[in-house]
């Protein structure tokens, strides 16, 4: 039984990443359309990183003094609605770059906190969050397909649209959120960077970076490598959709997983599988058994990985502390890493192709392994 809202939260995660389903695979070939090059492509799609790496964080800041978690999601999710309007009025790379830019940084508050308010409300159950965030895995499975499947029978320009669509839900979705109450603790006093200079938090806050540095290709130029290959929309929708459908089965499975596993051995065996599935995706793409392969990877690169990650920093930021624990997670991870990640997979698609570039996502994922090794064990949770 849940304590928690569950179908509130849930359904704010359904439309967040749909977003993504729906942004993140098939942006790059708006772009592409608009006649960007492969390094103006890289830019923009990493913007929804790069904000990530100071927006998080102050946003986190700002819901943890005010206390109202649930509100300044709320405000976050309808400025990014209205920044994103933008891309309707130009299409020019520096109006796009700025639109994006506002974009990314209201849109990038919500996901840190919504996840500090789920965990809170779940309290000791910590384990139960896969069943929640599920539903977010299912809101990306069907975008893909479902955009895949429109952009065969639609023209590519249609996409702002199609977009806009599933950042009307999240805004719509913020104002159903309930907040939850903040246990005080005695560690409330101390200050964040108190947990984070300790060598095993810094150690997997790197693995984390390392292991979101090691997905740049795969979110920027993922689509790209497969429809260049002759792989059409609908069946990059689909492959995308297997990758995620993969994911929720380590998410329903989660509580079995984290009872019979540690969380830093999760983490260091899902690094290693990255590794695996980035030169098989970079030197296997005429393969579609190896790519079907490689996309069921993504249960552990990603829905593993991440749910392993989100508990650890449950456990490492308490009490007053959470928002700004989980936006740091999203800041050092998807924002410092998944800039990275979209930068260098730019500066290397041009110049190197795609096996190399992949090759590279591979190698990040090796160097996070590296990193976590070396750290100190983390405990279960619950």
């Amino acid at each position: 039984m849940f304590n928690a809202p569950y179908w509130r939260l849930s359904g704010f995660y359904f439309f967040y990443f749909a977003f993504v389903g729906a942004f993140t695979p098939y942006w790059s070939l708006y772009l592409q359309e608009l006649a960007f090059s492969a390094f103006q492509i890289g830019v923009l799609m990493s913007l929804l990183q790069l904000m990530r790496v100071f927006a998080p964080a102050a946003w986190g800041w700002l819901a943890d003094h005010s206390a109202q978690r649930v509100r300044v999601v709320q405000i976050a999710a309808f400025a990014s609605l209205a920044a994103y309007g933008g891309v309707f009025f130009g299409a020019s790379f520096s109006w796009m770059f700025t639109v994006t830019a506002f974009m990314a940084f209201f849109w990038s508050a919500s996901l840190p906190l919504v996840e500090a308010t789920t965990l809170s409300h779940l309290g000791d159950s910590a384990e139960k969050y896969g069943r929640i965030r599920l539903w977010g895995s299912i809101g990306f499975v069907f975008a893909v397909f479902a955009v895949g499947r429109l952009l065969d029978l639609v023209a590519i320009e249609n996409l702002p649209w199609i977009v806009l669509v599933f950042l009307v839900g999240i805004a719509v979705f913020t104002c159903g959120l309930p907040e939850a109450a903040v246990e005080a603790l005695p560690a409330d006093h101390d200050s964040v960077w108190t947990i984070i200079r300790r060598p095993d938090v810094a150690l997997l806050f790197g693995a984390c970076l390392m292991m979101s540095a090691a997905h740049g290709p795969l979110y920027v130029f993922y689509g790209i490598y497969l429809v260049a290959e002759g792989y059409s929309t609908t069946a990059l929708g689909a492959l995308l959709a297997l990758g995620v459908l993969s994911e929720i089965a380590v998410f329903i499975y989660l509580p079995q997983l984290f009872r019979r596993f540690s969380l830093r051995r999760i983490m260091l065996l899902s690094l290693a599988l990255a590794a695996v599935r980035f030169l098989g995706i970079g030197w296997g793409v005429a393969s579609l058994a190896l790519i079907v392969l490689a996309q069921l990877l993504h249960a552990v690169s990603f829905g593993a990985f991440h749910a392993a990650a989100i508990a650890a920093m449950h456990g490492l930021f308490r009490g007053k502390h959470q928002a700004k624990g989980q936006a740091l997670y999203t800041s050092f991870s998807f924002g410092i890493g998944g800039t990275f990640g979209g930068l260098y997979s730019g500066f290397l698609w041009e110049r190197a192709g795609g096996g190399i570039t992949f090759s590279a996502g591979a190698i990040c994922a090796l160097i996070g392994l590296a990193l976590l090794w070396r750290s100190r064990p983390q405990n279960r949770p619950g």
